[in-house]
């Protein structure tokens, strides 16, 4: 990252606690190309991520069967995603806008990521920066389509986003992004996810700690008491 060796990030607020190690970052990407431009966009974001200080880890979705509910729940590449989703603290999704909207490899992934597994939350309090590359104009189909998505999976989605138009003009042979505007904007959103992922990730428990469910959780138990209690005193005689 020689184009910010002189930059330094103020990315933790004086005064604010946080967990030693670095943030954990997942990087999803949309397309199986072997020249993918949403996925050399997602590169540069991790080059700048682990530049400010992250572990980044990237899924690679080629294998990965279509979403099925629970057929291909046990296929490794299935296993392999939700697990990296449950370990990471923030995410970057970069796809491409196909038909005017993300692609379809990149719904899959994130339709294979459920809200819960049992009382494991794979997603929830997660922060999440949204990016989206196009072969034409300006464009913010696939990134809006995204922040729905994130908000549905009780993602803390960052106000600020990536769109690059013309992709085919904005990398180099070597896949690194050209100087521009663009790549500007790509490391401000990075800048922000880290800032928004020191603030949350110690916190993401409370953060989606919610009265319904909490009702929900209480509700059952006193059921179950309640079939307890029942059970019990059907098995008593009367001698």
């Amino acid at each position: 990252m020689s184009y910010l060796d002189k930059e330094s990030f103020k990315l933790i607020p004086e005064g604010l606690i946080v967990s030693e190690h670095k943030p954990r970052i997942l990087i999803l990407y949309g397309s199986l190309r072997d020249r993918s431009f949403s996925r050399l966009l997602a590169e540069e974001a991790g080059r700048i991520l682990e530049y400010m200080g992250a572990e980044i880890k990237f899924y690679n979705p080629d294998g990965l069967p279509i979403y099925d509910y629970d057929r291909s729940v046990e296929h490794p590449k299935v296993k392999e995603l939700r697990e990296l989703s449950l370990w990471s603290e923030g995410q970057v999704w970069s796809s491409p806008e196909l038909h005017g909207n993300m692609s379809g490899l990149m719904k899959t992934q994130i339709d294979w990521i459920p809200l819960s597994i049992g009382a494991v939350r794979p997603s929830q309090g997660r922060t999440l920066a949204v990016l989206q590359v196009s072969g034409g104009s300006q464009s913010f189909n696939a990134v809006n389509s995204m922040r729905i998505l994130g908000r549905w999976m009780r993602m803390i989605t960052i106000p600020n986003q990536s769109s690059v138009a013309k992709a085919y003009q904005e990398f180099n042979e070597d896949g690194s992004m050209k100087e521009s505007d663009y790549r500007d904007r790509v490391v401000d959103v990075m800048e922000e996810l880290m800032r928004f992922t020191y603030l949350t990730r110690d916190k993401a428990n409370f953060l989606v700690d919610r009265y319904s469910e909490r009702k929900d959780i209480q509700n059952k138990a006193i059921e179950t008491m309640n079939k307890a209690d029942a059970k019990h005193k059907a098995g008593k005689g009367c001698c």
